[in-house]
């Protein structure tokens, strides 16, 4: 919106050529949704307590948890609408992966929203049935992976890029649909299974969101791109600005749900975050490599996947409690010390995934 309000006026105020780079507009959306997030979130919290929107803690969960119960979530909500709003705000709205990253946030936070509320009103864990919360990521995941894979651009569409290796790429065809698909939903659930921890799923998402920011913008750059040997997406670079926001909004989230929690994401949010990394991973052809940068949340889904396997084959666990973050916490680490581990393991695989720009 300001980028074609400056167009508009820019041949009477030169000036108004600043907001024609995108490196300036990426930084305002991130300051833009940072402020914002850290204006609104008192009040936010507020509402919530006022409306009794609390936090419903599992029974079989580790007993220190308890204490969380009633604890304000859903603030997922806010993430997302200060999100949209920055994007909006500063993004070139002619571009249509923005919409479509737009479109996958916001049709997951409505999915997460409904798991919240009935897990809010029926007081306990249970909230949106498994069959229909898939069935609802699959509807929103997949109407964005067709749009993609028939109006994006050019052939590269279908290519898989293989990291640490120049020029390699694999022609997928139409197998791109499902690669799609279990990239955005898979995402958005490992997201959601690792927001069990005070802060522990919105810093790698803000770490992730950051280095695809930057794969966007020198994606969407044609001599950057041809430089690094990494897919010219024409048009990527505005994702800069939506990730970015998610940059910004999830800093501001972290004023407050930092250890000790003030105030929970919920679905809504860990939904939306984890399918918008997704789309723009997709996007930007870094499939991948976001596998490499989300390895925290991989190992969390593994996680629950081995355990529930292991029980159902041999009726024995592996771990004392899935997702993993639980078994270290049952072994008697602190909380504060499961969350900062695990931020740095996510620091030091979006750096080796960033390496991938140079090692090829």
């Amino acid at each position: 919106m300001i980028l074609w309000l400056a167009e508009l006026l820019r041949d009477q105020y030169s000036w108004l050529n600043l907001f024609g780079y995108l490196t300036f507009r990426a930084i305002m959306a991130a300051l833009t949704s940072l402020a914002l997030s850290l204006m609104l979130g008192p009040w936010f919290i507020r509402h919530l307590q006022g409306r009794q929107i609390g936090q419903q803690v599992r029974n079989d969960g580790p007993q220190s948890h308890l204490s969380k119960q009633g604890t304000p979530t859903m603030g997922g909500a806010m993430i997302v609408s200060v999100i949209v709003l920055s994007t909006l705000l500063w993004a070139d709205l002619r571009n249509p992966y923005v919409w479509l990253a737009l479109y996958v946030l916001v049709g997951f936070a409505i999915i997460g929203w409904l798991d919240d509320y009935l897990k809010i009103s029926r007081g306990n864990s249970a909230g949106l049935p498994g069959r229909w919360k898939y069935l609802l990521q699959s509807v929103v995941g997949l109407s964005a992976v067709l749009f993609l894979y028939y109006f994006g651009h050019g052939s590269f569409t279908e290519e898989l890029v293989v990291p640490f290796v120049k020029d390699t790429h694999w022609s997928l065809g139409w197998w791109m649909i499902p690669l799609g698909y279990f990239v955005i939903v898979g995402a958005s659930n490992a997201v959601n299974l690792t927001d069990g921890l005070d802060g522990l799923a919105i810093m790698p998402t803000v770490m992730i969101a950051a280095a695809l920011g930057l794969f966007a913008y020198l994606a969407g750059h044609a001599v950057f791109s041809q430089y690094l040997y990494i897919a010219y997406v024409p048009g990527a670079g505005e994702l800069a600005v939506f990730c970015a926001a998610i940059v910004g909004a999830g800093l501001g989230f972290l004023w407050f749900n930092t250890y000790p929690a003030q105030v929970f994401m919920g679905d809504v949010g860990a939904l939306a975050l984890g399918a918008a990394l997704g789309i723009v991973a997709l996007i930007v052809r870094q499939e991948l490599v976001f596998f490499i940068m989300a390895g925290v949340f991989v190992m969390e889904t593994v996680s629950v996947i081995l355990q529930v396997g292991s029980f159902k084959l041999r009726g024995k666990r592996i771990f004392r409690m899935a997702p993993i973050h639980h078994h270290f916490e049952l072994k008697g680490w602190a909380e504060p010390k499961v969350i900062v581990r695990f931020w740095i393991i996510s620091l030091v695989l979006v750096l080796v995934g960033l390496a991938t720009l140079k090692i090829r």
